[in-house]
């Protein structure tokens, strides 16, 4: 069988190598099967050290109390709330890949649909951390959620801590509902390959009883089209409303309607960055290389481009906005972003999240490996750095007199630096004991499942 056989009618080359179904279970299979190498321990156990380091830090702050950060007045939600906002935006992606691209009927997704939903859940658990730190009593947090204290009293429905735990918690829900949806035909096939009985009774709980016959397939089918669809609104509401927590203020900068949108676009543009980052060192660790192809790669390159373009318009229209608005409370704002004593991380949010991906016009720039890797490294730094801004340029409010300049602590700049490391423990945790590429849905796209299609070899 040639090459051509791996291409659809319209001539896009998806799947290469001559791909059979056995050999995409081989393939992906054997990472699970297998025991981890020494490049899997030597990037776990730095990764759970940060992590069981944040975990520390937390307790430290709890027994000590919030005066170990560097917030202020003005400046009260300081790093946490940006990297509350930071992690949320990294989970975007996961959700547009599967449900969106899915009900799109776009094929593409099929290579890395799987740790995209996998990086969703996991970048939220991050994300919930830091607004659970960051109330100062912990201890009260239930009162966030919608059920009737101790004193009989509803909790405020109008506070963004009640829309947060509204709109990230259902967001969480069903993604894991989704991401465990899609992985049942895996979890049954590495059921079947499993050759200690352990691992065959786990996949064996876990795939609940599957056995692809024709109804299952059915009924699999349609729940997995009802998740999609559920999630698709779930990426333009929770991000609107993460973005309606500054919105709704009165503060110069932040009182804007162009926030949800703005935030949205950014959500999408860091999640692709941070899929980008993980499926080139996934690919190249594991030899995929024939299921994660090029194709892949330079459509989610389009995606950045794209989506980046539309950050840097939010950028010019805010200052446009603030400029036509004639409040000269907007204009300072805006001015003094760009060039007060915050200057140094607008101009990097600005390089980093607007001239970066427009090298992506450029097909040798778009299909460089190199480059891809450092580009997507470089948007996540710059999306942080847009949430850095917009929060901590409040450290310049309306009245002159309680201005000052905000300064991270120590313990700051760890508890970003650990959150990293609970992201990546648990995304390669995923990688050890779960089928990072869906494999059935991998097999749906090779012309061995098309039923019309005509094969070399009558096979």
């Amino acid at each position: 069988m040639s090459n051509q056989s791996n291409q659809w009618p319209h001539g896009d080359v998806l799947i290469t190598g001559n791909q059979t179904f056995e050999t995409v279970t081989t393939s992906v299979s054997r990472v699970v099967e297998q025991k981890p190498g020494k490049g899997w321990w030597m990037l776990f156990l730095p990764s759970l050290a940060l992590a069981l380091m944040s975990f520390s830090l937390v307790g430290q702050l709890f027994y000590e109390g919030l005066g170990l950060w560097g917030i202020m007045v003005p400046v009260v939600w300081g790093l946490a709330i940006v990297n509350f906002v930071f992690w949320v935006g990294i989970g975007h992606a996961g959700t547009l890949i599967s449900a969106i691209l899915f009900l799109l009927r776009q094929r593409w997704r099929t290579s890395i649909n799987r740790f995209a939903e996998a990086m969703t859940i996991f970048a939220v658990i991050c994300a919930l951390m830091f607004p659970t730190i960051h109330v100062g009593r912990v201890w009260a947090l239930y009162w966030t959620m919608p059920i009737p204290n101790q004193m009989n009293m509803w909790p405020n429905f109008r506070s963004p801590l009640m829309w947060d735990f509204f709109a990230v918690g259902t967001y969480f829900t069903v993604s894991l509902m989704f991401w465990y949806v899609g992985l049942i035909p895996d979890l049954a096939t590495l059921r079947d390959r499993a050759k200690d009985k352990v691992r065959k009774i786990i996949f064996g709980i876990l795939s609940m009883g599957w056995r692809g016959g024709n109804k299952q397939w059915k009924h699999y089918e349609l729940a997995y089209l009802i998740l999609a669809a559920v999630s698709t609104p779930l990426v333009l509401s929770v991000h609107s409303i993460v973005s309606t927590d500054f919105a709704t203020s009165l503060i110069p900068g932040w009182h804007t309607t162009i926030f949800p949108p703005y935030f949205v676009a950014g959500a999408i543009f860091s999640g692709f960055a941070m899929v980008m980052t993980l499926s080139l060192i996934a690919r190249k660790v594991w030899h995929l290389e024939d299921i994660i192809t090029m194709r892949h790669l330079e459509r989610m390159n389009i995606i950045m481009l794209v989506t980046g373009m539309m950050v840097g318009y939010a950028y010019s229209t805010e200052f446009f906005i603030a400029w036509y608005s004639g409040n000269e409370y907007e204009r300072f704002a805006f001015i003094n972003r760009a060039f007060g004593q915050y200057a140094w991380a607008y101009w990097i949010m600005v390089s980093c999240n607007v001239l970066v991906p427009q090298t992506f016009w450029f097909k040798k720039m778009r299909t460089s490996l190199v480059w891809m890797f450092i580009a997507s490294i470089l948007i996540n730094v710059g999306m942080w750095f847009e949430r850095f801004v917009i929060v901590i340029t409040l450290a310049s409010d309306f009245l002159p007199s309680s201005w000052g300049y905000y300064s991270a602590t120590w313990h700051d700049w760890a508890l970003l630096i650990g959150s990293f490391g609970l992201f990546f423990t648990l995304f390669l945790l995923f990688l050890r004991f779960l089928p990072m590429i869906a494999m059935s849905e991998v097999k749906a796209i090779l012309p061995q499942a098309d039923p019309h299609a005509h094969h070399e070899g009558g096979h």
